[in-house]
């Protein structure tokens, strides 16, 4: 008989990680869930997990540390990154901190296990995509400035020029498509 495949979910969402978790069991794996970096930090100093999903919001947190830690802890763990607040400047430093994949959400069971399978990139992405607009362009510059700022908000919005309580609003608004 085959060794279940390990799992961690980090995400703050309980609803939406119970869901999950459920679903990733019924197909055979075994689950494990965080809410945020300190619970997945004791997950990680107890057993190793061949997969994980992590939100790239948890909270008042970035998941981005804990793609690094989890790639730290197990560098063949196949991590994928999910988020309702994609831009490009999260994507690429996911990828570098470890993940394997960045899915917007909504995403299911099917599209994370699919892309828990991908092990190269796809040449036959379409380049030219659809524009871009302002306000997407907009929340990029901003998710950029926050990771070189290690996610301090004070620093992002002094760097941006805006009050703080304007920063704060927008990080609470998904992008516009």
């Amino acid at each position: 008989m085959n060794a279940p495949r390990r799992l961690v979910i980090v995400e703050d969402d309980e609803d939406f990680a119970r869901t999950l978790a459920r679903s990733f069991e019924r197909r055979g794996y075994h689950v494990r869930t965080a809410v945020g970096p300190a619970e997945l930090d004791q997950l990680l100093g107890a057993e190793q997990f061949d997969y994980a999903v992590v939100d790239l919001k948890l909270g008042v947190h970035s998941g981005l540390p804990c793609v690094g830690a989890i790639a730290a802890a197990n560098p063949a763990t196949r991590i994928v990154v999910l988020t309702g607040f994609a831009s490009i400047a999260t994507a690429v430093e996911a990828i570098k901190l470890g993940a394997a994949h960045y899915l917007p959400k909504p995403s299911n069971t099917d599209d994370i296990e699919a892309a828990f399978g991908r092990a190269a990139g796809d040449a036959e992405v379409p380049v030219d995509g659809r524009a871009t607009s302002l306000r997407t362009l907009e929340w990029e510059k901003i998710n950029e400035t926050l990771i070189a700022t290690g996610f301090n908000i004070s620093e992002t919005a002094r760097r941006l020029g805006m009050h703080r309580r304007t920063l704060a609003r927008k990080l609470e608004k998904r992008p516009v498509r």
